[in-house]
C-alpha cells in the first residue's frame, strides 16, 4: 500500500427535513452577509429556495442571491459571483444545488479571497491560496463536490472544461435530506450514479500495491450503487434508495475509497471534460459513453486487476485468462449502463464528432500535447485520439 493522508472537514447532517437546520448551520459560521448560489428555476419551483430564505431570515443571517448555473458551469457566471460578492461584501456562500451550483461556488470562493484572475487556477497557472468559507444544500446525488476538494468550470472562450483542486475550497457542512432528490428527471439520476460510480473506478484502476479494505469498500460501493439505480428506475421516490446513493456519492469523491492507492488513472474523467466542453454533454453520461472505450485500450496494461472488478464487483466467472476475465467485466458493466439508459458510446450519448472535431478534442485533452493522461497506461495524444475514435460505436 501506499502512504496516504485523509482529510475529511465538512460536517454533514443527513437525513430528512435537514434544510431546516440551515439557518443555525450559517450563524454558527460567524459570518456576516451570505451569497446564496443556486442553478435553475427548479430549487424555485420546489419551494426549497424559499424555506432556505426562511431559514436564514429566521436565523438573523442577511444575504443575496446568484442563480443561473447551469450544468458544466460557466466562467461568465463566476466572474459575475465574484464582483457581487465583492461588492455587498459577501463573506459565505451558501450553494443550493448539485456539483455544477457547488463547483461554481467554490470557483466564486477563490476568486473573491485571491487576486488575479479566477481562471489562472483552472489552468493551473497558480495556485490558490485562500476561498471565502462555502456551506451546501444538496439536491443532486452525483459529483460528490459536497465532500471533495475539486471544482471543475468550463470557459466559453474556447470551451474548455477544467479542473482545480485544493483543500481550501473544502466546504464547512453539507445538508443532505435524500428526499430533495426525488423529483430529478431519470436520466440525471442514472446520469448522477454513473458520475458516483466512475469516481470510485478511477480511483481503483490505478498502478498501486493497493489496500485489501479500500477494495473492499469502493467494490460494495459500488455495487451499492448499482443496486439501488436500478429500484429508483422504476421507485424514484424509494427514500432508502435515494439515501445510499446520496451517501455513496459523498464517500466516492472525498478521498475515501482512494487510501492507500497512488490515487487513480482519471483518464476518462479527462476525455469526458472535453467533450463536455464542447459538446455541454451531461457529465455522467459522458463519462459511461468513453469508459468502455478506455478501458479495453488499456486493460492489458493491468488484466489482472481489471479480471478483480469483474469477478468481484460485475459477478463475472474467472476464467484461467485474466484478460479474458477482464473483458468479459467491461462488458457486463456496459450492459449495465444500457439497462439504466446510460450510452456506452458517442452515438448513443448523440454526439458524432467529425474527424477535426476528434483531433481537437484530443489536442485539448492533451493541453495541445504538454501533458499524458492516466495511469494505467500513459495516454499521449495518439492514444486519446484513438480512444476517442474508438468509443463512435
Amino acid at each position: 500500500m501506499e502512504n496516504f493522508n485523509y482529510y475529511t472537514p465538512t460536517k454533514v447532517v443527513f437525513g430528512k427535513g435537514t434544510e431546516e437546520q440551515t439557518g443555525e448551520l450559517v450563524r454558527q459560521q460567524g459570518c456576516r452577509k451570505v451569497l446564496v448560489h443556486y442553478g435553475s428555476g427548479s430549487v424555485k419551483r420546489s419551494g426549497l429556495l424559499d424555506r432556505i430564505y426562511g431559514a436564514l431570515d429566521q436565523a438573523g443571517i442577511d444575504y443575496i442571491s446568484l442563480g443561473g448555473v447551469v450544468p458544466n458551469p460557466r466562467l461568465s457566471l463566476v466572474y459575475e459571483g465574484i464582483r457581487l460578492c465583492k461588492e455587498e461584501g459577501v463573506d459565505f456562500i451558501l450553494a443550493v444545488g448539485g456539483g455544477s451550483v457547488i463547483d461554481s461556488a467554490k470557483a466564486i470562493g477563490y476568486g473573491v479571497a485571491d487576486e488575479g484572475d479566477v481562471w489562472d487556477f483552472y489552468e493551473k497557472k497558480r495556485q490558490p491560496q485562500a476561498c471565502l468559507p462555502i456551506g451546501v444544500v444538496l439536491t443532486i446525488a452525483a459529483a460528490g463536490s459536497e465532500m471533495s476538494d475539486s471544482s471543475v468550470i468550463t470557459k466559453e472562450e474556447g470551451w474548455l472544461k477544467r479542473g482545480c483542486n485544493s483543500d481550501l475550497c473544502r466546504v464547512r457542512f453539507a445538508v443532505m435530506n435524500p428526499e430533495l432528490t426525488m423529483t430529478l428527471p431519470k436520466y440525471q439520476t442514472a446520469s448522477g450514479c454513473t458520475d458516483i460510480m466512475m469516481h470510485t473506478m478511477e480511483r481503483y484502476f490505478n498502478q498501486a500495491e493497493n489496500m485489501e479494505l479500500t477494495d473492499g469498500i469502493s467494490e460494495h460501493l459500488i455495487r451499492t450503487v448499482m443496486k439501488n439505480a436500478k429500484i429508483l428506475m422504476d421507485e424514484p421516490d424509494n427514500y432508502n434508495a435515494r439515501a445510499e446513493v446520496m451517501w455513496a456519492g459523498s464517500l466516492s469523491h472525498n478521498g475515501l475509497t482512494g487510501c492507500g492507492t497512488d490515487g487513480g488513472d482519471w483518464a476518462s474523467h479527462q476525455l469526458e471534460h472535453e467533450l463536455g466542453g464542447m459538446f455541454d454533454v451531461a457529465h455522467g453520461a459522458g463519462l459511461a459513453a468513453v469508459w468502455g472505450s478506455w478501458a479495453r485500450y488499456v486493460a492489458d496494461a493491468r488484466p489482472e486487476r481489471f479480471a478483480q472488478f469483474a469477478v468481484n464487483v460485475m459477478g463475472v466467472e474467472r476464467a484461467e485468462d485474466d484478460m479474458d476475465t477482464a473483458l468479459r467485466g467491461i462488458e457486463a458493466m456496459e450492459e449495465f449502463y444500457r439497462s439504466i439508459d446510460m450510452p456506452v458510446n458517442l452515438r448513443e450519448l448523440g454526439v458524432e464528432p467529425t474527424e477535426e472535431q476528434f483531433r481537437e478534442l484530443a489536442e485539448k485533452c492533451s493541453h495541445y500535447r504538454k501533458r499524458t493522461i492516466g495511469c494505467v497506461k500513459k495516454l499521449d495524444v495518439d492514444d486519446i485520439y484513438q480512444i476517442y475514435k474508438n468509443a463512435r460505436g
